[in-house]
């Protein structure tokens, strides 16, 4: 049973997962502290948290769990705290399948039912939510967000701050560039160009 204590920043509904997974793998809830910047959440309440104010104990040192979907915000807050020597704090529910040959980066998430494989290579600050693939030798890049069902084939190579919607589908060995969005549901069949906007099946690119 873990006796650290975890920061986590942001209390939307990401942060109820994050606080499950921290719950199944033995953190204790009094050693969760869940910070706020926003007025309206400071006091309330999430899964028997109370939110406390953003800038109430940080310290160096502390471990610290960004719980924000949104990958530049997720990213900027990050890195700023990285900046302030806090060390990343990575999640992984107990009821998600890690290979021993894969890596998990620094302040990522692997949620409940989901894979990572043999080989594969998650970054920084990544999202791998519930259900998804990341089958076989695939790398995903730092602040990456994976939504709900997503599968990823194998040997799929996806850069930094990319966003694939629920339920898309990812050809073994395709492309994804930096910053990239694949929209809900699509079928990805080919590389998908850093900064684009794709969709549908298969996808096409729409911006």
């Amino acid at each position: 049973m873990s006796t650290e204590t975890v920061i986590l920043i942001g209390a939307s509904g990401h942060s109820m997962v994050v606080i499950d997974a921290l719950l199944k793998s033995g953190c204790p809830l009094e050693r969760i502290h869940l910070l706020d910047q926003s007025p309206t959440k400071i006091g309330t309440d999430v899964l028997g948290l109370t939110v406390r104010e953003q800038s109430a104990a940080i310290a160096v040192g502390k471990a610290f769990h960004v719980c924000i979907g949104d990958n530049a915000v997720r990213s900027g807050l990050f890195l700023q705290l990285a900046a302030k020597g806090l060390l990343p704090r990575t999640v992984i529910h107990p009821a998600a399948s890690i290979a021993e040959s894969a890596s998990i980066g620094g302040g990522s998430l692997v949620t409940a039912q989901s894979v990572v494989a043999p080989a594969a290579k998650v970054g920084r600050g990544v999202i791998i939510n519930h259900g998804a693939v990341v089958d076989h030798e695939c790398e995903v890049g730092d602040f990456c967000h994976v939504a709900p069902g997503t599968t990823l084939g194998g040997n799929v190579k996806i850069g930094e701050r990319v966003f694939l919607g629920a339920g898309v589908n990812v050809l073994p060995g395709v492309r994804i560039g930096e910053g990239a969005i694949v929209g809900a549901g699509a079928v990805v069949t080919k590389d998908v160009p850093a900064s684009t906007t794709y969709a549908g099946v298969p996808a096409r690119r729409i911006s």
